[in-house]
């Protein structure tokens, strides 16, 4: 007789969660957290409140905190980004196509920080004192000092849960900075390699 492997079903879902049965929100956010991850800033220009009058206020810069970001492709150059469903960043990106990424380095946590509160201040003053330069393909702000910086075009947006995923095809790529580490997210705190 054959080997054959046991049969054995899908666990059972539990529909109120979403989540198997067994496997609870903080279960699943505790065993998330054991993978480490990079952290980059997202941000995308706001357009103008209304294009055709020069003395309309100009959209703000908006910026968020990201450790769901990856490379999906080399040929084309596709990255993702997994955003909140309703969040501000994934409400701007519905609308604005052109979005930049900064790969943070390791003495850049209070910017991570800063653009990762909840009920934080307004965008315009969480970039303030921050040095960046406005990349020339998306109008984005690219941090300075940041270990790479990409400017992205969304090409699909998949609906995951209760997140959006944003696949972007890479317009520019540079390396404007090669001191220091990489700065790292794992079990819920910003981290050094090393």
């Amino acid at each position: 007789m054959p080997n054959t492997p046991p049969v054995t079903s899908a666990p059972a879902v539990s529909p109120a969660s979403g989540h198997a049965v067994g496997v609870s929100n903080d279960e699943f956010r505790a065993a998330m957290s054991r993978l480490a991850s990079g952290v980059v800033l997202v941000t995308a220009r706001e357009a103008s409140l209304d294009p055709d009058d020069p003395r309309a206020p100009v959209g703000e810069d908006v910026g968020m905190t990201a450790t769901a970001f990856m490379s999906v492709s080399l040929d084309p150059p596709l990255v993702l980004v997994s955003l909140r469903e309703g969040s501000r960043m994934d409400d701007l990106l519905d609308e604005q196509p052109l979005w930049a990424v900064s790969v943070l380095s390791e003495s850049q946590r209070h910017i991570a920080g800063r653009f990762a509160m909840k009920g934080r201040i307004s965008d315009r003053l969480l970039f303030e004192d921050i040095p960046y330069v406005r990349g020339e393909t998306t109008g984005a702000p690219l941090v300075g000092g940041a270990l790479a910086t990409l400017e992205c075009r969304t090409e699909q947006r998949v609906p995951a849960g209760d997140h959006t995923l944003v696949v972007a095809r890479v317009l520019t790529a540079s390396l404007p900075s090669a001191d220091g580490g990489p700065l790292a997210y794992f079990r819920g705190r910003y981290r050094q390699l090393g």
